[in-house]
């Protein structure tokens, strides 16, 4: 990494405050800075944080901004949800400032190893399992990124000895300039975030700008399996792969049903597929890719293996929620993209009652028709892309237009039999409806416990009415 800058005195200007726009204010702030703040949205919709920003000095413009709000700048941070094409951010340019993301101005501060992650699907589970497994080892170990903790916010935890696994986003790489970590990992590419990038090479470049600035001491991991992320393989890092179809030169891969890693020749076994608890081929992919950190970071094949059998899962993928009258309910709210929902569906065996829908990132939703006529029973769609979404399946599968999460919940518990699968796999970005996929995974997950409740009382109610009965048969013969 490059070192330090030195942010006292500095005029640094942080556009959009949401949690990371709020992290890096915050953080530029108490190293001297004197920082501005702007967004589109007033002081009532930021929220109250707005009054913890003004008591450490930081200056706010909310509502927008005014024409000189670039005077005398030295640095522009925009938060990841802020388009790079920004007017605002274009004009920062033609001034010479310089704009990072908060991951480049993070990168100049951050103490120890670095591992980062990316792909278009199974960068969270994937982030988290590798802090896991390094965590169970012993490792001293810091979780951040956009799996929920910006970057930023993690500085003062991270010391010389100290781990750092970050999810990053294509959002936050495509504005770095010298950000470099230790080890990177591009686990896939599909199209997702075309409303941002335009086209999916636009889209993959950024991605790739994790590998930009790797030299020969450090490491960069891909996916064997998966051509589009593959090109991108960098020529400086020592490289490794993983697949789950075909044996590599250096990394893990799947032989005899079981992951083994190879290095320098060496073949080691590190557990059986059977022990993985993670439902899905693309969690095996996971877990082959965090194999390979794993061992690249010095833990051992059996506490690997050891921390791979305790790993929870992550929540809001493919996260089993209730089982309900022989109905099993799954929350994979992360899903956010068409193939996510491929693999969700791909992850069971069939009779899925699937919901679907959301605000649409210029997707093509036609590509799950043919997994749809596969596995699913009903599509419950949902949001302002149903009616879109409707037209690219149409003809695959039974539909039904839900509008709301609550009424696609409603509307499958009603279709669903014993045996089948009730799985939230939208497709599609939260925010027509929601503030985040978290929070539409926490929505789909309260209304399936009030249906859970809703069954038990129901089923106390008819017990006790089966054991009136039974007891006025009781007296009735007794007699």
């Amino acid at each position: 990494m490059v070192g330090p800058i030195e942010l006292s005195g500095k005029r640094v200007l942080v556009v959009g405050l949401a949690r990371t726009g709020m992290a890096t204010a915050q953080f530029c702030a108490a190293r001297g800075a004197v920082v501005t703040a702007t967004d589109s949205r007033s002081a009532g919709e930021v929220g109250t944080a707005v009054e913890n920003l003004r008591s450490t000095g930081v200056q706010l413009e909310l509502g927008g901004h005014s024409a000189t709000i670039l005077r005398g700048m030295d640095l522009v941070v925009p938060s990841p949800g802020v388009p790079a094409d920004a007017p605002l951010l274009q004009q920062a340019r033609a001034l010479n400032i310089p704009v990072w993301s908060e991951i480049e101005l993070a990168g100049r501060f951050i103490r120890g190893q670095v591992i980062a992650i990316t792909g278009s699907n199974g960068k969270t589970t994937t982030t988290s399992l590798v802090e896991h497994i390094l965590r169970q080892a012993g490792l001293a170990t810091v979780l951040a990124g956009n799996i929920g903790i910006p970057l930023i916010a993690q500085i003062e935890n991270t010391t010389e000895q100290t781990f750092t696994v970050a999810e990053l986003s294509s959002f936050q790489l495509e504005l770095i300039e010298s950000f470099r970590p230790n080890l990177a990992v591009l686990l896939n590419l599909t199209p997702d975030h075309l409303d941002r990038h335009k086209t999916f090479e636009a889209y993959g470049s950024a991605k790739s700008r994790i590998f930009e600035n790797l030299t020969a001491g450090d490491y960069a991991v891909l996916n064997a399996d998966d051509a589009a992320s593959a090109k991108y393989a960098p020529r400086a890092p020592q490289l490794f792969w993983f697949s789950r179809k075909i044996g590599v030169g250096q990394g893990a891969f799947v032989r005899d049903g079981k992951i083994l890693f190879r290095q320098d020749g060496k073949d080691e076994g590190i557990l059986e597929l059977s022990e993985i608890p993670l439902h899905g081929a693309h969690n095996l992919e996971n877990v082959l890719a965090a194999v390979v950190v794993a061992r690249i970071a010095g833990v051992v094949p059996a506490m690997i293996a050891e921390a791979v059998r305790s790993f929870p899962g992550v929540e809001h993928r493919i996260e089993f929620v209730a089982e309900i009258q022989g109905v099993c309910y799954y929350n994979d709210s992360k899903a956010t993209n068409v193939d996510a929902a491929l693999k969700a569906l791909e992850a069971f065996p069939g009779r899925i009652l699937i919901i679907l829908g959301g605000r649409d990132k210029d997707s093509d939703y036609t590509t799950l028709r043919s997994a749809l006529r596969e596995k699913a029973i009903l599509a419950l769609l949902i949001g302002s892309a149903a009616e879109k979404i409707e037209s690219q399946i149409d003809g695959s599968v039974a539909i039904r237009r839900a509008e709301t999460l609550q009424n696609a919940v409603d509307l499958a518990a009603q279709a669903a039999h014993a045996g089948d699968t009730v799985l939230l796999a939208p497709a599609c970005a939260s925010f027509d409806q929601f503030q985040n996929y978290e929070h539409r995974g926490r929505a789909f997950k309260e209304l399936v416990h009030q249906l859970q409740r809703r069954a038990e009382l129901a089923a106390k109610e008819i017990s006790k009415l089966s054991g009136n009965t039974e007891k006025r048969n009781a007296e009735t013969f007794g007699k």
